[in-house]
């Protein structure tokens, strides 16, 4: 008996044409979910990657900040207190214009001692050095990115300039001290009555404002008054108070504090600061 071309295809051990697009379809399915299988599992670790990434710039982010505000509210209170001290130098500055204009050298006040110590030599109560540690780990180590917010970023920004500023004065004034009152308190000043005032003192403004009220009371003399030119000292004074001194902190120093104070207002809002 004659066999038809399939049956005689079976009997070659070859596969039907509908079998063999049966295990291709079966293949195909194998092939394509453990296709499946490797795409979500690169998928969810790349997932968990970034979600790990994020987590981690974000705890960065908090700890920065919580190390920023910090050093933001240890110079935002040290601000005022040299604010309070510029306040008292440019008082006793005018103090001494009015002396030099018509007072007596052989005046025996004692505000005479206290205000040309204040005014002409006091140094250390109006430097404002502020602390930049983080401020410059922020900028040089490329952490300001983990900082999301761009108006923060920006306030850093203002931050870093104001500060600028401010160590630009406070230059200014050096140069200033340097050439005009240094000569005044080398030639003129009593260091007989600087040493016996501050003999054992630990402070020597807060000594210098014990003796100003108490009744203690120790000689003090203008030092080579033959020598002193009223006119060129209250100039000299007058330049010192009002293009320096008053200058830096109505413009130099207020913009620092108002930067400062909307920073920690936005550190605190952002990440729940207090």
């Amino acid at each position: 008996m004659s066999l038809t071309p399939d049956q005689q295809e079976l009997e070659g051990g070859e596969e039907l044409p509908s079998t063999k697009l049966s295990a291709i379809v079966k293949d195909w399915k194998k092939y394509l979910f453990e296709f499946l299988l490797i795409f979500t599992a690169v998928f969810l670790g790349f997932l968990a990657d970034n979600i790990r990434e994020n987590y981690g710039e974000q705890q960065r982010a908090i700890a920065l900040a919580r190390s920023f505000y910090e050093e933001l509210k240890n110079d935002s209170a040290t601000v005022v207190l040299k604010m309070e001290g510029r306040h008292q130098k440019e008082n006793s500055i005018k103090y001494m214009i009015e002396f030099f204009r018509d007072s007596s050298f052989t005046s025996k006040s004692k505000e005479l001692p206290y205000h040309f110590i204040w005014g002409v030599t006091a140094r250390s109560p109006i430097i404002f050095t502020p602390r930049t540690v983080v401020l410059e780990q922020l900028k040089s180590s490329g952490s300001l990115r983990y900082f999301k917010n761009e108006r923060l970023q920006k306030m850093i920004g203002d931050l870093s300039v104001s500060i600028d500023y401010i160590l630009a004065r406070q230059e200014y004034e050096n140069s200033i001290f340097a050439t005009y009152m240094e000569p005044v308190m080398i030639n003129h000043m009593d260091f007989d009555f600087q040493h016996k005032l501050w003999q054992n003192s630990v402070n020597i403004f807060d000594r210098l404002e014990e003796y100003r009220t108490s009744d203690e009371y120790i000689s003090f003399t203008i030092s080579q008054p033959d020598q002193l030119n009223r006119q060129a000292l209250m100039n000299a004074l007058g330049y010192y108070h009002t293009n320096g001194l008053l200058s830096t902190r109505l413009i130099a120093f207020q913009q620092y504090v108002t930067v400062n104070a909307a920073l920690l207002k936005e550190l605190r809002a952002e990440y729940g600061l207090k």
